[in-house]
């Protein structure tokens, strides 16, 4: 159960003890608490971490791996463990930090523990934030906190305050390509270029050795700096990016949203039911309401989320770039494109490439503001093709 975090023994180590603490006898030892806080960049596997952390937890035997407790808590089913998915730019207050705090507050109902994990707790408001200390520092017995950020600057210091931090590292390209080939039954040299090409997300990992669509997808965004000639083409280039972006999150978005409206239909009308009215068509459409509003914030983060994929194939681009220039002898991310790479290092300075990587890493930053992702790409163009430009986008 523990082999899918890639690269990381020390994390396991660490969640192994509290495991064993808090299925001993009496009180909890001293390796477990109620808090904690996996840190780690992104698709180090923070989100594998917490889930089969708690799979264990509520699992009789510690993590077995093969019990139902274990299954239904890794597939999202369990009663005892609630998974926080935020699928818009923040984690509010209402309804969602006051629900958490609500369930918390209730007993397990299968299990010896109770978990809370939050993805992407670094999006939570501060008056989310602030709502859940209380619990976070006196927790109802046998209820278990698991909050997920990229690093413990990215939270409150109240909540890493009363948190036990777990950090997990960027996984060696060596050991997903290892994963790579037990797990997904890839070649050799296949799952070397994923490795590569994920830059150590292992989720993106899968997705390029698993998804010809994938691997098309970003070659597409790797060849448009090559297609950018003047400021009208730096628009049209933007354009066919962002095009393509959102046909990735509408698939995704359209599949969720149809699962999710059937739901829906399926909980109000019974069978031979065609019509609903009075209380029940109110409640209906009130409901109705709110998933609507939910489905249009999580396209937008669709949308968000691939856009910032795109950018960071570009730094990864022009890392390379920079590496040819200063003659480093690094292996490099995109090997596959090394006569392209080459001509583009020809053809620039090692300070165009470090402006054009400052860019960059400013715009997803400004990616996660409320600034169009579409203008958001063209600003990234135009810094792309002159690298002493700087575009502010409103």
């Amino acid at each position: 159960m523990w082999s899918g975090l890639i690269g990381q023994d020390d994390v396991i180590v660490t969640l192994q003890a509290a495991v064993r603490d808090a299925h001993g006898p009496g009180e909890s030892g001293p390796a477990m608490t109620h808090a904690w806080l996996v840190t780690g960049p992104p698709g180090s596997g923070r989100s594998s971490a917490a889930t089969t952390f708690a799979a264990a937890l509520v699992c009789d035997e510690g993590g077995c791996g093969s019990c139902q407790a274990c299954r239904t808590a890794a597939q999202g089913g369990h009663a005892d463990v609630h998974v926080e998915i935020p699928e818009g730019l923040v984690i509010r207050l209402r309804p969602t930090a006051e629900e958490l705090v609500r369930m918390a507050a209730l007993a397990p109902m299968t299990a010896t523990w109770r978990v809370i994990v939050i993805e992407d707790a670094d999006r939570l408001t501060p008056d989310a934030a602030n709502h859940l200390l209380k619990d976070l520092e006196e927790p109802t017995p046998h209820t278990v906190w698991i909050l997920c950020a990229p690093s413990v600057n990215d939270v409150l210091p109240t909540i890493a305050s009363r948190t036990r931090h777990v950090g997990l590292r960027t996984p060696s390209v060596v050991s997903i390509a290892a994963m790579l080939v037990n797990d997904c039954g890839v070649d050799e040299t296949l799952a070397a270029f994923a490795a590569r090409a994920s830059q150590g997300h292992v989720g993106r990992a899968r997705a390029l050795a698993t998804d010809e669509m994938t691997r098309e997808r970003r070659q597409q965004y790797l060849r448009s700096p090559m297609n950018l000639r003047d400021l009208p083409s730096c628009v049209v280039v933007a354009g066919e990016v962002f095009e393509a972006v959102s046909a990735v999150a509408d698939a995704r978005a359209d599949q969720l949203d149809e699962e999710e409206v059937h739901l829906l239909k399926s909980r109000y009308y019974a069978e031979g039911v065609t019509r609903l009215t009075g209380a029940l068509k109110r409640s209906h459409d009130a409901e109705a309401k709110e998933l609507a509003k939910e489905q249009k914030r999580r396209r937008k983060r669709l949308v968000i989320d691939e856009v910032d994929r795109a950018i960071v194939d570009l730094i990864g681009l022009f890392r390379d770039v920079l590496t040819v220039q200063m003659q480093a002898g690094v292996e490099l991310i995109n090997g596959e494109m090394t006569a392209q790479i080459e001509q583009m290092a020809a053809g620039s300075t090692r300070e165009d490439s470090v402006r054009r990587m400052d860019a960059l890493e400013h715009e997803r930053t400004v990616l996660f503001s409320e600034s169009s992702p579409r203008a958001v790409l063209e600003a990234v163009m135009v810094q792309i093709k002159d690298p002493k430009v700087r575009v502010g986008v409103a």
